[in-house]
């Protein structure tokens, strides 16, 4: 029997415009959509790079507790930053919050986010622990 596909929406007003949830969880895998700094359908913008990656971590911390996961639960993150310069600081947020999980993570530059003042975007993948 395959196993139930469950949406874990954030209540951002686009998710219904766009079609798509925060996070998706199917069986165990747990799916979170880029996340910024970006609450409650506002743009929270720190002002530094590590705050604003330190805020969308905390996004998806919350995504994944209402999916039945946890942060030690992921495997793997997709960092995207508009300055390469800004990447120490997005490391320090990452390594902050995983610690001993050490996801496997890829950073890229890109040219823009959704919204001109947000510097970093982040995605997880996670794989539920059983037990």
């Amino acid at each position: 029997m395959a196993e139930e596909r469950r949406h874990v929406p954030s209540g951002a007003p686009w998710e219904a415009q766009v079609g798509y949830s925060r996070a998706v969880r199917a069986g165990d895998l747990v799916f979170v959509a880029g996340t910024t700094a970006i609450a409650d359908g506002r743009p929270v913008c720190p002002r530094t790079a590590y705050e604003q990656a330190s805020a969308a971590l905390d996004i998806i911390a919350q995504a994944l507790d209402r999916s039945g996961a946890e942060l030690a639960d992921v495997v793997r993150t997709r960092i995207y930053v508009k300055n390469m310069r800004d990447w120490p600081e997005v490391a320090r947020a990452h390594r902050e919050r995983f610690r001993d999980v050490r996801p496997a993570a890829t950073l890229v530059e890109v040219a823009g986010l959704v919204e001109p003042e947000l510097l970093v975007e982040i995605e997880a993948d996670a794989v539920v622990r059983r037990g």
